[in-house]
């Protein structure tokens, strides 16, 4: 893929690949599509089953917050009262208080923690909810990257002590790679934000960090310790066992499920579009039969014979019987990006084999059909190098400056400079002004990965460096 037109791939990917429809009608607003859908829910279904490996439980909570719900904590209703959609009417009757659409889900939940919450065997609480949010955001919107409705798995948790928070925060980093990294073979980078970039409401926020095609990084799942600061509000308490009664600690951790997407999409992607991990894809191979007429019948029965070998052993198959010729049926399988592509003509008849094609590298090979059920290790392997190559790629896209220049230069050229700062607390939130107001550019944070040592001045006011901090554009 050429980097300089990935704007135009991706959108044209969106429609061509047939993962979203843009026409619903309101600005914001997408349909997502069955093949794109079916990757979410697999997704969703591998997050979950990590959630529930370390202890969470799901719930549904309603769409709709009160409005005093929302305003219970001060720094999260400013944080967020100017990208509410709210609700006044109902058929013909305005409403006493108006609803927000749940932006997310501290306030709609945290009234209910109350009520569940009477001693300290009642804690920890670990839960989450799948669905969607609404924000309404003013900014460009992006299919998937950036919109007015999305999907995305939320994680709130409460604990009788700050450190048992503070672990759950370093939880939610591991589970992050165990899922998106391990799972999805998205790399990222785990930052902890500058305060100025916390979330509303929070002590602290850290946030997972992907780099894109054309140099610009996307947050894709973010994780907040709340501390005490929407439990006093709430009034969510236990009776400790010295008799006292106290707040709770809490947590929330939101990994953006559209946004995965959209990274899995545009990182494995390539100039004939997508590729999608074995593992997520909805259709896993494709069988494309190749004759001439007269052999046609002959060939067509070993490919049916070849597909239910296949579904036999739980893999998604689809045997392309189309009139479309083999060319065009390469060409639109490789564009929905299904990671096998089994070609079968007189010669795989003969002899009682296939050729596996790998959607990848498109590299070839010769199977048996006693030994088709290899297809799979061979997916796995190439999901492997996937992993491996688009990790290398991040990694080389870190560079350091130790001027202004040179992350100028850096951020230009898509790359993520590593720059000495002199604080991510708010003593530099005015370097980091001239940072974005120069350099159209964020200041992403600190590496939770490792302690990074600062050496030498801040880049922007000279002073000596606090921090060693990112800096990129951001979707």
């Amino acid at each position: 893929m050429v980097v300089s037109n990935f704007s135009d791939w991706y959108n044209n990917i969106m429609k061509e690949a047939e993962l979203v429809d843009l026409r619903y009608g309101v600005k914001g607003f997408i349909v997502i599509r069955p093949w794109a859908m079916f990757i979410l829910k697999k997704m969703y279904q591998i997050y979950e089953e990590e959630l529930h490996n370390v202890g969470h439980m799901p719930v549904h909570f309603p769409a709709v917050i009160p409005e005093s719900y929302l305003k219970k904590e001060e720094e999260h209703v400013a944080g967020f009262e100017g990208e509410v959609f709210w609700i006044s009417k109902a058929g013909f009757n305005e409403l006493e208080e108006r609803l927000a659409l749940r932006p997310t889900s501290e306030t709609a939940m945290y009234p209910m923690y109350a009520l569940w919450t009477q001693g300290k065997k009642d804690l920890p609480i670990k839960l989450y909810q799948s669905g969607t949010v609404w924000r309404y955001e003013t900014k460009a919107t992006k299919p998937l990257m950036r919109g007015r409705e999305f999907l995305w798995i939320e994680a709130h948790c409460a604990f009788a002590t700050k450190e048992g928070a503070e672990n759950q925060v370093m939880e939610d980093v591991e589970t992050t790679n165990k899922v998106i990294s391990s799972s999805f073979g998205i790399p990222f980078l785990f930052f902890r934000r500058p305060d100025w970039d916390k979330f509303a409401g929070a002590d602290y926020t850290c946030a997972a960090d992907t780099l894109m095609p054309d140099g610009r990084v996307l947050q894709i799942a973010t994780t907040h310790l709340l501390g005490q600061n929407f439990s006093k509000p709430f009034e969510v308490k236990f009776m400790d066992d010295d008799g006292e009664e106290k707040y709770v600690w809490q947590t929330s951790y939101g990994p953006g499920m559209n946004r995965i997407l959209a990274a899995l999409i545009s990182i494995f992607g390539d100039e004939k579009g997508l590729v999608i991990p074995w593992h997520l894809s909805p259709v896993q191979a494709v069988i494309v039969p190749i004759f001439k007429e007269e052999s046609k019948e002959s060939i067509m029965a070993y490919s049916r014979e070849v597909e239910k070998l296949l579904k036999n052993k739980g893999i998604r198959v689809m045997l392309d019987k189309s009139d479309e010729t083999p060319g065009f049926k390469f060409n639109k399988w490789e564009q929905k990006g299904v990671p096998i592509r089994i070609e079968i003509g007189k010669r795989e008849e003969e002899n009682r084999s296939v050729t596996v094609v790998e959607r990848y590298d498109r590299s070839k090979r010769t199977l048996p059909l006693d030994t088709i059920g290899e297809i799979e290790k061979v997916a796995n392997e190439m999901f492997e190098k996937m992993k491996e190559d688009a990790k290398k790629r991040l990694e080389e896209s870190i560079v350091e400056a130790n001027t202004l220049e040179d992350m100028e230069n850096a951020v230009k050229e898509g790359k993520i400079a590593r720059v000495p700062f002199c604080s991510l607390s708010l003593e530099g939130k005015e370097c980091y002004e001239k940072i974005k107001e120069k350099v159209k550019a964020e200041v992403r944070g600190r590496l939770l990965s490792k302690k990074e040592e600062a050496r030498g001045n801040c880049i922007v006011c000279g002073k000596e460096a606090g921090e060693v901090a990112y800096v990129a554009r951001q979707y």
